[in-house]
Parts: C-alpha cells; sequence; structure tokens
C-alpha cells in the first residue's frame, strides 16, 4: 500500500504529485499496491479534484490532521507536509520518502519501493 500525504487539493506541486500518481496507476496495481492520498480537505473537496483530474485512486479526508500527526508528518512553510510511506502486508512502514517541493519524485521513489518488496 502507498499512502502519501499531501497539503492541498488543487495546488501547483500537490497536482503535480497526484497526476504522477494517477499517471502510473497501472503500474501500482499490476505491482498489487492500493494507492491512497490523505489532506484534511473535505470530502466534496477530494471528490472536485478526483474528477478534475481523473484520479482513480482514493483520497480520504483527515479533518485535523489526525492520521497525518500518527504518521509523523511534520508541518512545512506553515503547512502541512508531504511525506509517501510504503507499507508491507503485514502492516509495517518499509518505505518513507518526505520531499516538500518534489511531488513528482514521490511516485518514482514509491514505485521503486513497491517494485523492490514484489522482487523479494
Amino acid at each position: 500500500m502507498v499512502i502519501y500525504f499531501y497539503p492541498k487539493d488543487e495546488s501547483a506541486v500537490c497536482t503535480k504529485e497526484a497526476c504522477s500518481f494517477r499517471d502510473n496507476f497501472t503500474e501500482f496495481t499490476k505491482a498489487g499496491a492500493l494507492v491512497i492520498g490523505i489532506n484534511q480537505a473535505s470530502v466534496a473537496t477530494h471528490k472536485k479534484f478526483q474528477e478534475h483530474h481523473n484520479l482513480p485512486f482514493i483520497l480520504l479526508s483527515d479533518p485535523g490532521n489526525k492520521v497525518l500527526k500518527q504518521f509523523g508528518v511534520k508541518n512545512k512553510f506553515f503547512v502541512t507536509g508531504r511525506e509517501t510511506f510504503v507499507v508491507d502486508k503485514t502492516g509495517k512502514i518499509v518505505f518513507r520518502f518526505d520531499s516538500f517541493t518534489k511531488g513528482k519524485e514521490h511516485q518514482q521513489e514509491a514505485l521503486k519501493a513497491i517494485k523492490n518488496l514484489s522482487a523479494n
């Protein structure tokens, strides 16, 4: 499973990040991975974002950033952080990628980690 936390729907970097996961979604599904994006936006805001960019994966609303805090994601530049996690079938976090400004790299690094898991 890939869980990625991002600050805001429709912001420039967040949109690039989401579209990068969308454009490579088939690779994740071929590897047996579920992709989930999470931020504090409402379900309605997520639905608009999902429809606007044809996002095929799950977006979850995290009011108050409770889940984000449980994962230990820290704020950056006065907004919530951007981090991606790969969780194996036992529920263990096996990969973590933290880069606030490099949205596209989250997908690239997560896919590498998923493929490494699949190979082992």
